[in-house]
């Protein structure tokens, strides 16, 4: 029997060498992935949740949207699944084909085993198809649609998803390949023939997923996978400057190999690590959370306030926002207030709350807040600290090491004079620059 969701979350890793593998590549787009293991604290993270009983409604539901066959989630990790485990076949075959290329004695090896540049970029390319396809299906597209996936991938692709492409990058690209790698792909792709891949068994075993009537036709798709990426791909590198020694050397912490065996290297890790699936499953895990609190969210009364925070209550009366409003969000986590664009509003025990979408961020980060969490921007009369008679503001309380709302009430230099949001007038106070936010 298959595995549950929660049980693949709750079964990722802390420490291996994939989680090693993922953080040391992390330079290239620095703090974008978190290893979240164990659902309950993959819900907590994605919704900000933390009472139990609303923990488990969103699990319990999350579980069941895993399970219909309507959704996408798990032929997507299957895909995910599947390409890691034939990668293990892929990369031992690279490697004993290296072992025969560096060493006369063994030399009969490379005569018997596809050359390594051919079984890598037939590996590239077939993860990049199964990139494609999984986005399909978890965005309910029917059809698996190459320059849809591409556009998403430059505009909107984020955490454990845009881990997963900076680590084929990476590993299965710039490592393997050089520097030069989108050259050297043309120019096996120009010297494959349909045998070349119909034998591979990474194609094997996910061939009925991928589009085309016959083999040519399945070839075809592949190959406008990899052309609708090569430009993200191309224009990665030109930003951030990788190259495979700087990949090597931020490998080199916990793989002692010599330079000039970077081809060595990229095979040990096709053998070694199971990045797909590792961060597949987190993708799908971090869909599946938001698609299941949403919902829950939408029915009203289905989940309970879990802030247990009776002080800190915003009772403004109406709404102070409506749809299409750009406005700041506060963040719990980070402390800090981001741009959002109000997408839905909907009120939940006489209070409003909003579901937003945050200015250069995909979809997979919308989420519901409440108002007291939700303030409008840019006052025309901010000091010079940048704040404003009337503004929402947060202020830290030392004692309960907590942050309220308040409104500004007075302004002298830089001290502030804030009205706490649904408490009495005599609890106002004045508070340092250092206090709010």
């Amino acid at each position: 029997m298959a595995k549950s969701i929660i049980q693949l979350v709750d079964e990722l890793p802390e420490d291996n060498i994939t989680v090693k593998v993922l953080r040391a590549i992390d330079f290239v787009v620095p703090g974008e992935w978190n290893n979240l293991v164990g659902f309950d604290a993959t819900i907590a993270h994605f919704t900000g949740e933390t009472d139990p009983k609303t923990i488990q409604r969103i699990r319990d539901r999350a579980a069941a949207l895993y399970l219909d066959p309507a959704k996408g989630y798990q032929g997507a990790v299957g895909l995910y699944q599947a390409i890691d485990k034939a990668d293990v076949a892929m990369g031992t075959a690279a490697l004993a084909n290296k072992v025969g290329e560096k060493l006369s004695f063994l030399s009969f090896i490379s005569n018997i085993t596809p050359k390594a540049d051919t079984t890598q970029t037939i590996d590239l390319l077939l993860k990049i198809a199964v990139e494609v396809i999984a986005f399909c299906k978890l965005n309910g597209i029917p059809k698996p649609n190459p320059q849809l996936f591409a556009n998403s991938l430059a505009e909107n692709y984020h955490n454990a998803g845009l881990m997963r492409m900076i680590a084929l990058v990476c590993i299965d690209a710039m490592l393997p390949l050089g520097p030069n790698f989108l050259t050297k792909i043309h120019v096996v792709i120009q010297g494959l023939n349909p045998g070349n891949i119909a034998g591979n068994p990474v194609f094997s075993g996910i061939q009925d997923q991928i589009p085309g009537e016959t083999t040519g036709d399945r070839i075809g798709f592949v190959n406008q996978c990899f052309n609708a990426v090569e430009g993200w791909m191309n224009q990665l590198v030109a930003q951030t400057g990788i190259t495979p020694e700087s990949i090597f050397n931020h490998l080199g912490n916990f793989i002692q190999m010599a330079d000039d065996n970077l081809d060595f290297v990229a095979a040990f890790l096709d053998q070694t690590t199971n990045y797909y699936e590792h961060t597949g499953i987190q993708t799908v895990a971090q869909r599946l959370i938001l698609e299941a609190y949403e919902s829950l969210q939408a029915e009203g009364d289905a989940l309970p306030d879990a802030d247990g925070d009776d002080r800190d209550r915003d009772s403004d009366g109406e709404g102070e926002f409506s749809v299409g409003d750009t406005v700041e969000v506060w963040d719990k986590k980070e402390e800090d207030w981001y741009e959002a664009t109000i997408r839905k509003v909907k009120v939940k025990k006489d209070k409003n709350r909003y579901y937003v979408r945050y200015v250069g961020y995909g979809s997979s980060e919308d989420e519901w807040v409440k108002e007291k969490h939700v303030r409008a921007g840019n006052f025309e009369e901010a000091d010079d600290n940048g704040y404003a008679v009337g503004q929402k503001v947060k202020v830290w309380d030392d004692d309960d090491e907590e942050w309220y709302t308040a409104r500004i009430q007075k302004i002298d230099g830089d001290q502030y004079r804030v009205h706490y949001l649904d408490e009495d007038d005599f609890d106002d106070e004045w508070v340092d620059l250092d206090e709010i936010c």
